[in-house]
């Protein structure tokens, strides 16, 4: 299995790490072979063993690309129930004007909104460039795309944010009914 990755430039520098110590760890995990070319962008995931582990550190590499940090993305191989999801916000609308205030809408004044979004949910989110991506498990997913579409739709934030609260206690009430 082999899977190419165009990579964001600034981005090259957080997938090798510090004297390549994130790329020796995604190798590490996952058995496949990276090979990051540093001029193109491009990163090459080659396995030849475990298909799955491959897609497993292509979604790692995509995640780090996309903006997380490479802590976070590494969660992926942790977790198996960990899903990366990645919004592409050029859809919606081709004025960079409406981008930024989309993304200024979900990021939120000093970041609030975005880790509000985070602590209620679980997930993690980056806004990076055009798009919004998400790491967390299915519920989390579903959860936190509603409150996006909310948010780009143009509903206020208080009503996400009850919204977002209203989930939180159904999933801990199914988790708890699901127990007993």
């Amino acid at each position: 299995m082999q899977e190419h990755i165009k990579v964001p430039q600034d981005r090259i520098g957080a997938i090798i790490g510090v004297e390549g110590n994130v790329k020796k760890a995604i190798e590490e995990k996952t058995g496949a072979t990276l090979d990051v070319d540093s001029e193109s962008g491009i990163v090459v995931v080659q396995s030849e063993a475990d298909a799955l582990k491959a897609l497993r550190a292509a979604e790692v590499i995509k995640a780090i690309a996309r903006g997380f940090s490479p802590e976070k993305a590494l969660r992926l191989l942790d977790n198996e129930d960990l899903i990366l999801d990645i919004m592409d916000l050029s859809v919606l609308s081709d004025s960079p004007a409406d981008l930024k205030r989309i993304k200024g809408r979900i990021i939120g004044k000093g970041g609030k909104t975005r880790e509000v979004i985070e602590q209620m949910t679980g997930a993690r989110l980056s806004v990076y460039g055009k798009t919004i991506s998400i790491i967390g498990d299915a519920e989390q997913l579903a959860t936190v795309r509603a409150a996006l579409d909310m948010l780009i739709d143009g509903a206020p934030h208080g009503a996400v944010y009850s919204y977002l609260e209203k989930r939180r206690r159904e999933l801990k009430r199914s988790r708890l009914e699901s127990i007993y």
